[in-house]
């Protein structure tokens, strides 16, 4: 990856989360250039319009040296972590998003990540959409919070209605999904 400097936004690195803990509001990148870890606040990462971020996930980044060190200033994009990269849980196969339907919008019920899981309503439809720890991941997420708007892909599973991909919200309007 090329370092580009721009003197009124900083430099633009390309890393990997090293981890995010969203209850802490704070995690930490490393770039794929080398040096100091860089701060990734939870406000900044809000203002690309995520609450979390898996660890292990691609992304690029403004990034101003500090009194404290580098940090983050602005979150240019995001790729969800390898599939080697993400531990496998107890339904770590990756759903067949040929099966999958169209993008929703829904909002989360409740997300429980020591649990590995939660729901969400999909607005206009009375039932529940089941979301699994890993699918959250392979989307590039690492939580979610109740009542944050976020969007799926869902696919008819042996118990119901399952998320398949879970984007936020914000990247479906600004035209930053697929």
């Amino acid at each position: 990856m090329t370092e580009e400097n721009n003197a009124q936004t900083g430099t633009v690195l390309r890393g990997q989360v090293k981890w995010f803990d969203p209850a802490k509001g704070f995690g930490f990148v490393v770039a794929d250039s080398g040096g100091p870890d860089i701060l990734l606040h939870a406000n900044v990462l809000r203002n690309f319009g995520q609450g979390s971020v898996a660890d292990g996930a691609g992304i690029e980044i403004i990034v101003q040296e500090t009194t404290r060190g580098m940090q983050a200033t602005e979150v240019l994009s995001i790729d969800p972590p390898a599939e080697g990269e993400v531990e496998p849980g107890e339904n770590g196969a990756a759903p067949d998003l040929s099966e999958a339907g169209p993008v929703e919008p829904a909002r989360v019920k409740w997300f429980d990540k020591g649990k590995g899981f939660g729901f969400a309503n999909v607005f206009g439809r009375p039932d529940d959409v089941f979301i699994h720890v890993e699918v959250l991941r392979r989307s590039g997420l690492a939580d979610l919070q109740p009542g944050e708007a976020i969007c799926l892909r869902v696919i008819d599973g042996k118990r119901g209605r399952m998320a398949a991909v879970v984007t936020a919200w914000d990247s479906v309007v600004q035209g930053k999904d697929e």
